[in-house]
């Protein structure tokens, strides 16, 4: 089997472990950087000590700040903040045969899923999502992860991919719902901000349960009004990334939500944020289209109102108080 060319775009905790599992056989991976000091130091000390500085990198991994070089690969794992998709897709002088998306939201300003803005720029290429629960230092660590990897290229596409993406330690399973496998990453952001907000509060164990719960249904009712598929919510990349995420301080939205329990602002914490918690910018996006969809996401309504500036206890008060109903009930 030829082997394939790989990159990753994006050097964050997430992209950078992902190009270090890539290369945990000694595969070449091309790394690319937006900062170039950044890029002399993955390349010179083999180190990502802004944002992974737990991991010593494999030397098979080769950093660049030329996206040029991406896009002459066949395969390009896009790992950038979901917000910066579109222009870097945009800077691309040209589209590999497969892209796979590894950025968790949706645009702010269109409200459209990320694998709605990478067909329209790159219509030429099949498009792959990967998702699941995945925390940056395990992944580089080696430790054991599984993924869904949906691929709108269907088995075709995922023959070209999995050979190359799975390892020993990483297991990726396929599926063919690109909206289900975008839908479980962006809405557990949002969920997992919420549930660092009852960690902040104190308010117990069975409150976090009920709320992993509540907001898996809120998941799962967004997710078929676009067509996603239940099974998909339900298996890694919906059901699974959410227990991950709503469940440590590893998590980005959960610590943001912590925080804002604690009392202190969502102003002041995004502004102080190196690493983006995804969460923040896809919850006025995420309600706005639940309520275009007539869907009903009252967790995530909270959350927005908590980003606006709204009293972490005041708002977990008014979602302990809203009307008794069925428990399957979509009202």
């Amino acid at each position: 089997m030829k082997q394939a060319s790989i990159g990753v775009i994006g050097a964050g905790a997430w992209g950078t472990a992902l190009a270090q599992m890539l290369a945990s056989d000694g595969s070449n991976v091309l790394l690319w950087a937006l900062e170039a000091d950044l890029v002399a130091a993955i390349n010179r000390d083999h180190r990502n000590d802004i944002y992974l500085p737990s991991a010593k990198l494999s030397p098979s991994i080769r950093a660049t700040g030329d996206l040029a070089e991406l896009a002459a690969l066949d395969i390009v794992l896009v790992v950038t903040p979901a917000q910066h998709l579109g222009r870097v897709l945009r800077d691309l002088p040209c589209f590999p045969r497969d892209i796979v998306l590894c950025s968790k939201g949706i645009e702010a300003g269109s409200g459209r899923m990320m694998h709605d803005i990478a067909q329209e720029l790159a219509p030429g290429s099949d498009i792959a999502v990967l998702s699941g629960p995945t925390f940056a230092h395990e992944v580089a660590e080696g430790l054991p992860t599984a993924v869904t990897l949906s691929c709108g290229g269907g088995l075709e596409q995922w023959d070209r991919l999995a050979p190359f993406i799975a390892k020993p330690t990483f297991r990726p399973y396929y599926s063919d719902d690109l909206v289900g496998a975008e839908v479980g990453g962006a809405v557990k952001n949002v969920l997992a901000i919420a549930c660092g907000v009852v960690d902040g509060l104190k308010l117990g164990q069975n409150a976090r349960a009920a709320l992993i719960s509540r907001g898996y249904m809120e998941m799962v009712r967004f997710g078929e009004a676009l067509g996603a598929k239940r099974d998909t919510l339900a298996g890694l990349c919906g059901l699974g990334d959410l227990v991950l995420t709503c469940s440590s301080t590893s998590s980005r939205n959960f610590s943001l939500g912590k925080a804002l329990g604690e009392g202190q602002q969502a102003e002041e914490l995004m502004r102080d944020r190196r690493t983006v918690a995804e969460g923040a910018h896809t919850a006025p996006v995420l309600l706005r289209l639940s309520k275009d969809l007539d869907v009903d996401m009252p967790i995530v309504e909270a959350v927005c109102r908590l980003l606006e500036g709204g009293d972490a206890a005041d708002v977990a008060q008014h979602m302990l108080n809203r009307p008794l109903k069925a428990e399957g009930a979509d009202i």
